[in-house]
């Protein structure tokens, strides 16, 4: 059986003056959700990382294009998706044919600034990743003390 959820999506032009509105956007909904402040931050900073590389290298500069992120927000986590082709998605059927994250998977914008998805990784619980069309990358951040991943591993937040 399906987990309920409320699903926030916004599309905006692929440029950095929206990234503002995104880190501003993603705050009040895990603050709606009980988030502390340093799961906030963290999620802030790699939610940035990711819309940032989408802004910088998805698309050519004069022709432009569009970033797509979704929130779903469940009681205990919240996921985040963040789409560099920018079409609307299916958010389910996205979800389902996102693969984990590896750190065999070569990226290589997320990867010119330095961090890019080693620090997605290192700040968020469970990164996903889907490279065509585009990019799309879904982030997870549990509210509750501690969650436990499918494997029995648990998760502690920071």
């Amino acid at each position: 059986m399906a987990e309920n959820y409320d699903y926030i999506e916004m599309k905006f032009p692929s440029s950095a003056e929206y990234v503002g509105l995104i880190r501003l956007t993603l705050s009040g909904v895990l603050s709606r959700v009980g988030a502390t402040y340093d799961q906030i931050e963290d999620s802030k900073i790699a939610v940035s990382e990711a819309v940032t590389n989408a802004v910088k290298h998805a698309y050519d500069e004069e022709k432009g294009g569009e970033v797509l992120i979704g929130f779903a927000i469940y009681t205990e986590k919240v996921e985040i998706i963040v789409a560099d082709h920018g079409q609307s998605f299916n958010y389910e059927a996205v979800k389902e044919e996102l693969g984990p994250y590896t750190e065999d998977d070569n990226i290589n914008y997320l990867r010119e600034g330095g961090l890019g998805l080693f620090l997605i990784e290192t700040l968020m619980d469970e990164v996903y990743i889907k490279k065509d069309p585009g990019v799309t990358i879904s982030m997870t951040k549990f509210i509750n003390e501690s969650q436990v991943h499918s494997n029995g591993e648990t998760i502690v937040n920071r």
